[in-house]
């Protein structure tokens, strides 16, 4: 244990070292050298704005560029990390009117340029500067029209500085969301001044990406819905970029759309929730939804399974569950340790759900969220059924992961039903946990069936098994403690599980992004004691 702790250590030294002499050389002329050779040749596509709804949330209400108060504004030192963002993405610029300005527009960013013309750690960061070429060049008519030759040429020659230190540094970053926005830029800026340079780099980052961050059913490697949201809409974007300049669509691009707008449409357009799996929380879609409808996009699924997840549905109820194993340790930064974990909605009501998730991996609630216990599934010894091992980088990534066997699904009509076990305590406590869950439409009537099996080298340990409600649902347990009333908007459901301990307590609900507030959860507890421990339980609406 001393050895492999020195190793760590010495590792994060000479990481730290060699970071120290990267950013020096980053930050050298002979760098800044190498990156400002570059083409002197105009901007030829100016892309329509529009094609960023998918990414911007545009206000109704536009601004002119008079609203801002911009002279001393490369200034403010002073400001919060996300202002700096903010600030120096220059998104911004989707929130002004036409009348804006240009003369204005264009001053302020003739400021930028004269004060961070070279490399700068913050205002150069990947995500920041990537997202500045795609709104200065997204915003044309405001940024670039109407000006003169030198402040063309100034304006051309930092974009294409900034792409070739993107070009050159997009590799090193270890965010794969980065490199999808970095990518993005590097196709625009070779799509906008006819740069097959950049052009034929970007497409070939284009497919790395696609080959490295997903399965074998186009489904992000992460598992994480929310990232499968994120893809397709840049995806998306670089497909109406390309089809707008009339440049040629490549098919492995058409191809990643197809397969990522199917598991879209499963798990969002087709249902009324946000399921709360695997660093998902609660996102408004719709808009998108609409977007993607203008521009023609029809995606259609028959089927109930996508990236680990089956979602059953009808008009009425929706059962959904996570049956999938856990993603690779390089993709798991926001992985929760949920399996088997199920959610159940009725007519729009989320009935039995997940905690959510707490994005901000530097908060304490992070690593509370990742847990089993924040999930409608069992637990044991208060323990996750994976381990998690934090990053130098301060996220917490999967250290022992689990496999998931004995998996079946039925989907008819008037039944539902999904079973599947998992050895994620067999290690620890030499236990492994299969699920049964029933749905039976005609009476409306979920039955769970949750077995403890003991196997080689187990360990005396109590459990928990716990059900997640939606903050508004309000409980009531009867007077002879078998059964716990719950009632959410204008429905009743009774929670019965005879010959066990149950209860209900206050948790957290992380619903909402980096935000929590109080629910209650429902509970059954006991202790192992058996070759084999069964525990039935029920969820029947109240007619």
């Amino acid at each position: 244990m001393i050895l492999k702790n020195s190793f760590n250590y010495l590792n994060e030294f000479f990481t730290f070292l060699n970071d120290r002499i990267r950013q020096y050389y980053l930050n050298s002329s002979l760098y800044n050298k190498k990156i400002s050779k570059v083409s002197f040749n105009n901007l030829q596509y100016k892309p329509s704005p529009s094609l960023l709804e998918c990414l911007i949330k545009y206000k109704k209400e536009k601004k002119n560029i008079n609203d801002f108060l911009f002279n001393d504004i490369w200034k403010k030192e002073n400001i919060s990390l996300k202002n700096y963002k903010n600030l120096h993405s220059f998104f911004w610029l989707f929130s002004l009117d036409l009348k804006s300005s240009k003369q204005d527009v264009q001053s302020v960013i003739l400021k930028w340029i004269e004060k961070y013309n070279d490399y700068n750690i913050s205002s150069w960061d990947i995500d920041i500067l990537s997202k500045r070429i795609i709104s200065w060049i997204s915003n044309s008519k405001i940024t670039y029209e109407n000006s003169d030759e030198k402040y063309k040429n100034k304006f051309n020659e930092i974009i294409k500085k900034q792409i070739n230190h993107l070009i050159n540094e997009i590799n090193r970053s270890t965010w794969v969301d980065d490199k999808m926005i970095g990518c993005s830029a590097i196709v625009l800026a070779g799509i906008s001044y006819n740069d097959k340079n950049f052009l034929e780099y970007g497409f070939k980052l284009l497919q790395r990406i696609i080959k490295m961050s997903f399965d074998k059913e186009g489904f992000p490697k992460s598992r994480n819905i929310r990232q499968l949201v994120f893809y397709i809409k840049y995806f998306v974007l670089i497909r109406e970029w390309l089809k707008e300049s009339q440049n040629e669509i490549p098919e492995y691009l058409n191809e990643i759309i197809f397969y990522l707008g199917q598991s879209y449409v499963l798990v969002h357009k087709n249902l009324q929730h946000n399921f709360l799996f695997n660093g998902n929380h609660i996102n408004e879609n719709s808009g998108f939804d609409n977007y993607l409808k203008r521009l023609g996009y029809n995606f259609k699924n028959e089927s109930f399974e996508a990236g680990g997840y089956i979602f059953l549905k009808d008009k009425k109820y929706c059962l959904a569950a996570d049956l999938g194993i856990p993603p690779e340790k390089e993709f798991s930064k926001d992985y929760q340790s949920g399996a088997l974990s199920f959610e159940f909605a009725s007519n729009n009501n989320k009935i039995i759900c997940n905690s959510g998730y707490f994005q901000n991996y530097k908060h304490q609630l992070n690593l509370i969220s990742k847990s089993t216990a924040c999930h409608s599934c069992l637990n044991i010894e208060n323990t996750s059924s994976v381990s998690f091992l934090k990053h130098p980088s301060g996220i917490n990534k999967i250290n022992s992961p689990l496999k998931i066997f004995n998996k079946n699904i039925v989907n008819k009509n008037n039944y539902w039903c999904f079973e599947a076990s998992h050895n994620g305590y067999i290690k620890k406590f030499g236990i492994t946990h299969h699920r049964k869950v029933e749905f039976f439409h005609d009476v409306s009537k979920l039955l769970g069936e949750d077995k403890i099996l003991k196997k080689n080298n187990f360990k005396g340990s109590n459990y928990e098994i716990r059900f997640h409600l939606d903050p508004d649902a309000k409980v009531m347990k009867t007077l002879d403690g078998s059964s716990i009333f719950i009632g959410l908007k204008n429905e009743g459901w009774k929670f019965s599980s005879f010959n066990n301990n149950i209860s209900f307590e206050t948790g957290l609900y992380f619903g909402n992004k980096n935000n929590f507030v109080e629910n209650q959860n429902i509970l059954i507890s006991g202790n192992i004691s058996k070759e084999e421990i069964l525990i039935r339980w029920e969820i029947e609406k109240i007619k």
